[in-house]
């Protein structure tokens, strides 16, 4: 692949021969064309965060917290190269019709790496969940799908948004985010480094709230001394839209628009996705900036557009045909993705379903039918979505009556009046589960409740949750169809936790699974679990709460209660929690330490089915006061057993794993013990009494492994 120091060269010798006004134009996202040296328009502002977004008709993955579930490297990447292919056919089609608007480019404004440290965030469906090192690991997998690793960048993908950014939505253009040295490294930066030093991602966005009392997008901290000098990144830095507003208008960190994009450009941000980069002709004049450092920016931007083969009539992506989009084969992956992100969480001997015994089935609630509800926030348009309902009809077809009733509506109707009558929706409900041997409810959000500011109609905070619990009328409907006496199937689907607040454990609630938001494909996958054609194999990326009572004020940013790792509060379902049909173990784990820790072990499936599992690995490091306050996650590794199959496994870790953070931000050993726990969950006996599945433990003295 063409380095950027070779680009940088093209990139150098295209701007040195631009006007000042030139290059002042090309720092807009909105870049102009400049015909007099052949150079085209172009719009920097393009998403792909599940599937090529806003630009027509792409094949449309699961949302990223659901594609974080499956906890699987190889389909990240699967996935972001799906994308990247797609992206460049249509860039390629457009490119020809010389239409050249936003959502038409290359560069393109995913993934998001920020933590999922609150489950209330709305935004947070766009993560990987909350944990640094699933996070790191499937951005870097992701990040290097979309760029490939041809002679040139298939895309150029941007790691956001940079930094300690994860709500609340309504506050985010003003928002100054507190976090101190030790949770900054432990926690909300190794993600955003990885995709510096281990995938070479070609752009970083900054965040529109202020970290430590410095609006991010200006920030040189974290712009020059970590994200260049500490980790040697040399790609460019855009803002998020408006962010550089924000910094004179929410923040009043300057005093107008000259300030601010003087303070940018030197900063090191060198792409303003907003209204105001003109104002660098008065920040010029004024003395507040040099051309040098504008030309720079601009340099910096061009070496990507090199990267990408823009100036190359031969590049060899310029063949994608656009026929490759929506492509069977690229289906065949998006059904995959949707079948392993979907996760059971309870199941009382309930499923699968065998369809010689039913003759009729009940499928409700308002997102049954609800093609929204496949999509998440940032999405392009499937050629087909496979609802709930139509893909339990589709599997039903000839052997059993499907009823449909929509239940209720998805957030408000006058059931939150406290009226004991049940209106027209609710009555059909109750008579469809009447006539039926089970019930599916199909209940939870969709991104008109939850999502970015702007994007979502959620009165409680432009996107984000005040609870994790059902909407009102929601809560009703699945109390009144319990009632009837019918077994019940629900049907989850959101962007983070929800909590049936105690339903679930109601023994007519026989199974629930979790679809988040699942893609076009979702109701096929659905199916194809209720009915025993696949074993889930989904995993918990985030904490599903019993309720939000007890988690810290939202504002703040402190990590010592929050996530698996350091939480207090009453746990539903953990962090890497997930059921499956099958009846695995594992057993004879040995350590053994070199050079790096190398565990091996035997994985048993003790049943028919063949299952795909995910083993996890945690530590609890003893004796040390900068140790989380439970454990964290080491390593993971999806694995497939066939039925009835044992398995021997060999696992290596690098010893830098048992390492804690300090005060000071520095990765130290410290502590006496460390406690390697070996499982297909976490290690705490709330998760064993949920699965059944024993975890492995194995202590030993820090200072043997260590030295």
């Amino acid at each position: 692949m063409i380095s950027r120091e070779d680009a940088r060269v093209l990139a150098k010798e295209i701007v040195q021969e631009m006007t000042i006004a030139e290059k002042i134009d090309q720092i807009n996202f909105r870049a102009p064309a400049i015909p007099r040296l052949s150079i085209k328009e172009y719009n920097y502002w393009n998403e792909g965060l599940h599937g090529v977004a806003r630009a027509g008709v792409a094949t449309v993955f699961p949302q990223a917290i659901g594609l974080a579930a499956a906890f699987d490297e190889k389909l990240l990447q699967d996935v972001a190269e799906v994308i990247s292919i797609e992206g460049r056919a249509k860039y390629n089609e457009f490119a020809a019709l010389e239409d050249r608007d936003i959502y038409k480019g290359l560069t393109y404004w995913s993934p998001n790496l920020n933590l999922f440290r609150d489950p209330r965030w709305g935004r947070g469906q766009e993560t990987y969940g909350e944990d640094p090192l699933l996070i790191a690991r499937l951005g870097k997998a992701f990040i290097q799908g979309l760029q490939g690793d041809g002679a040139y960048l298939r895309l150029a993908a941007c790691a956001k948004h940079f930094a300690v950014h994860s709500g609340p939505e309504k506050d985010r253009h003003s928002f100054n985010a507190e976090a101190s040295l030790k949770d900054l490294n432990e926690f909300y930066l190794p993600a955003f480094q990885a995709a510096v030093e281990e995938a070479d991602v070609e752009s970083v966005m900054g965040s529109y709230n202020a970290i430590n009392g410095i609006p991010a997008c200006v920030n040189q901290t974290f712009l020059q001394k970590i994200l260049r000098q500490q980790w040697h990144f040399d790609g460019h830095v855009v803002s998020d839209y408006a962010a550089l507003e924000d910094v004179h208008e929410q923040h009043h960190y300057t005093k107008s628009a000259n300030e601010t994009m003087a303070l940018a450009i030197k900063a090191g941000c060198h792409l303003c996705a907003g209204e105001i980069s003109d104002a660098l002709f008065e920040a010029l004049s004024r003395g507040l900036v040099t051309e040098e450092e504008i030309t720079q920016a601009v340099v910096s931007l061009y070496t990507t557009r090199v990267r990408l083969g823009m100036f190359d009539e031969d590049c060899e992506f310029n063949a994608v045909p656009y026929e490759i989009n929506d492509s069977p084969k690229h289906q065949e992956v998006n059904l995959e993705a949707a079948q392993r992100a979907m996760v059971l969480l309870k199941n009382d001997h309930f499923l699968p379903m065998d369809k010689k015994e039913l003759t009729s089935v009940a499928v409700i609630g308002p997102n049954a039918a609800n093609q929204l509800v496949l999509s998440g926030n940032y999405f392009g348009t499937a050629s087909k979505y496979h609802t709930f309902l139509s893909g339990i009809q589709d599997e039903l077809a000839d052997s059993a009556r499907v009823y449909y009733a929509l239940g209720s509506h998805l957030f408000r109707d006058h059931a939150e009046s406290g009226l004991s009558k049940p209106n027209e929706r609710e009555s059909e409900a109750l008579i469809a589960a009447k006539y039926s041997d089970a019930a599916i409810l199909c209940l939870g959000l969709d991104p008109t409740i939850e999502g970015e500011q702007g994007d979502s109609g959620n009165v409680y905070g432009a996107g984000d949750k005040d609870s994790l619990s059902l909407p009102p009328p929601q809560k009703r409907l699945l109390t009144r169809i319990l009632e009837q006496g019918k077994p019940v199937v629900v049907i989850l689907s959101s962007g983070s936790a929800l909590s049936l607040d105690g339903l679930e454990e109601h023994p007519l609630v026989k199974a629930v699974i979790q679809t988040w938001y699942p893609g076009s494909f979702g109701g096929k996958a659905l199916a194809d679990i209720l009915f025993g054609h696949i074993s889930p194999s989904g995993k918990l990326p985030v904490t599903f709460y019993q309720d939000s009572c007890e988690l810290p004020d939202f504002k703040d940013y402190a990590m010592d209660n929050r996530t698996y790792q350091n939480t207090e509060a009453r746990v539903n379902y953990p962090f890497g929690y997930g059921l499956n049909y099958g009846n695995s173990q594992i057993t004879n784990v040995e350590l053994t330490i070199s050079d790096r820790i190398q565990l091996t072990m035997e994985l048993e499936n003790n049943s028919d089915w063949s299952i795909e599992e995910v083993l996890q690995i945690y530590v609890q490091i003893h004796g040390s006061s900068y140790a989380p306050r439970h454990w964290k996650l080491v390593d993971f590794k999806r694995i497939q057993l066939a039925g009835s199959a044992n398995h021997t496994l060999v696992v290596e870790l690098e010893k830098n794993c048992l390492q804690v953070v300090n005060e000071q931000g520095q990765r130290i050993f410290d502590g006496e013990r460390v406690t390697f726990h070996i499982g297909f969950s976490q290690p705490d006996e709330h998760s064993q009494r949920l699965t059944g599945k024993k975890v492995i433990s194995q202590t030993t003295l820090l200072s043997e492994i260590t030295g």
